[in-house]
């Protein structure tokens, strides 16, 4: 039996008209899921591609590309900013990605190979080959042509899902080896249909949670991701007993609550498949948390969690005092009762989902305005029961919102209690 295989080679584009065709190809891969949904990927990979193509495959070096992309100085420290290392890895790996997930595949792909910043571009030949042990033959040759298989395969079938017998036998009259293999590849179909059908019945039965829904836009195709933890000293002049550890502090210190709040975080993003990567928010560059999607944890003794919800319609304000102020309503506020002992009274926490304008990236801040707040957000956005109930509250699904989340949490002899929801808004 003959059949045609797909050869890719790379392949050195010649003519105008073989650089237009990889150019079409640039833009359908751009227009994916894959890449349009961000800035930094397409203007790598736009810009290798095109540097390629017009003969400057010279300036693809890592310097260069990120002065030219990514508005670095010339003078910048690559080992210490790794932007163009790391978004070369997630187009490569996105590249893939795009090219697996296709039914039918392009003439031309692009890649990228490990190691190298300069494209490759593939190029496909239909090349025959024999099946093994049978030399061809006139009387015993059947040429099946691309794209007539699938249609040949599902014809037997009725409306009501049967296999008519004499249609195969009217398609595929030849050898016994042939009706045999014929068999094969039917009964082969019969069970991709039957395990989509199941896949599809599964979902159907077992739709997205809640939970799923508001961690997909950080958790999807992560390895691994990063916790940006704000850090403390101590300080007897703060009601807390504590102070925000800045960049010059070597060892700053979590307290036991926000000690539980990685541990939900690290449990459910373990749940999940990836690994946790724990970060100091004081030096933490603005670059890391362009690198992927983020989850700040900490509020007034994180700096990203402060400037990063400032412009929401509900961010933290440290004047008059530390508390959770609404942007439009700026009397509307939710602050610790002070004349309560510190371990007493009620504290607010503030969880928030949105894709950042800063970062270009998704982000998660889980933001207490004491240590008992931070905790009690972790608690909530890691339990499936308070996501059906912020689901509820919202009434739609919330895969794909940016949505802020105002708790109240009651607060023991410094034990954190169950939080509740006061407000929410989604947009």
């Amino acid at each position: 039996m003959i059949r045609t295989s797909a050869i890719r080679d790379a392949w050195h584009p010649q003519t105008r008209e073989d650089r237009d065709a990889i150019l079409r190809e640039l833009q359908a891969v751009l227009a994916s899921p894959h890449f349009c949904n961000s800035k930094r990927y397409p203007a790598l990979l736009q810009y290798i591609v095109e540097n390629t193509l017009a003969g400057k495959s010279e300036l693809l070096k890592e310097r260069t590309l990120g002065v030219e992309v990514f508005d670095r100085s010339p003078s910048y420290d690559t080992n210490a900013d790794t932007v163009v290392r790391y978004t070369a890895g997630e187009v490569r790996k996105r590249l893939s990605l795009y090219y697996h997930e296709l039914d039918e595949k392009p003439v031309i792909q692009i890649s990228l190979p490990a190691g190298s910043y300069i494209p490759e571009f593939l190029h496909s030949q239909e090349e025959p080959k024999e099946s093994a042990g049978h030399a061809p033959s006139s009387s015993s040759l059947v040429h099946e042509p691309l794209g007539h298989t699938i249609l040949d395969a599902v014809s037997p079938w009725t409306g009501d899902g049967e296999l008519h017998a004499t249609a195969l036998a009217e398609i595929h009259p030849h050898s016994t080896t042939h009706s045999r293999r014929w068999w094969l590849s039917v009964a082969a179909i019969v069970a991709v249909i039957a395990l989509a059908g199941f896949g599809w019945r599964y979902r159907a039965g077992h739709p997205s949670t809640p939970i799923d829904e508001f961690w997909a836009p950080i958790l999807r195709n992560q390895p691994a991701v990063m916790v940006c933890v704000g850090g403390s000293v101590f300080s007897q002049s703060h009601v807390s007993g504590v102070d925000t550890a800045g960049k010059d502090i070597v060892y700053p210190f979590v307290s036991m609550q926000s000690a539980s709040a990685i541990a939900s975080l690290a449990g459910m993003i373990e749940r999940n498949g990836a690994t946790t990567r724990l970060q100091p928010s004081a030096t933490t560059p603005l670059t890391e948390l362009r690198e992927r999607p983020a989850i700040l944890l900490g509020g007034f003794n994180n700096e990203w969690s402060m400037r990063l919800l400032d412009p929401l319609p509900y961010h933290l304000a440290q004047l008059p005092e530390e508390s959770i102020v609404e942007t439009a309503k700026p009397e509307t506020r939710w602050v610790r009762d002070p004349s309560l002992p510190y371990s007493s009274a009620d504290d607010y926490a503030l969880v928030a989902r949105f894709r950042d304008t800063t970062t270009d990236g998704w982000v998660v801040v889980l933001a207490g305005v004491g240590r008992n707040g931070t905790e009690a957000a972790a608690q909530f956005a890691t339990s499936p029961h308070y996501m059906q109930l912020l689901r509820d509250q919202l009434g739609k699904n919330i895969a794909n919102q940016n949505i802020e989340v105002i708790l109240r949490v009651k607060v023991i002899d410094g034990k954190t209690g169950a939080p509740s929801i006061q407000t929410v808004r989604a947009w």
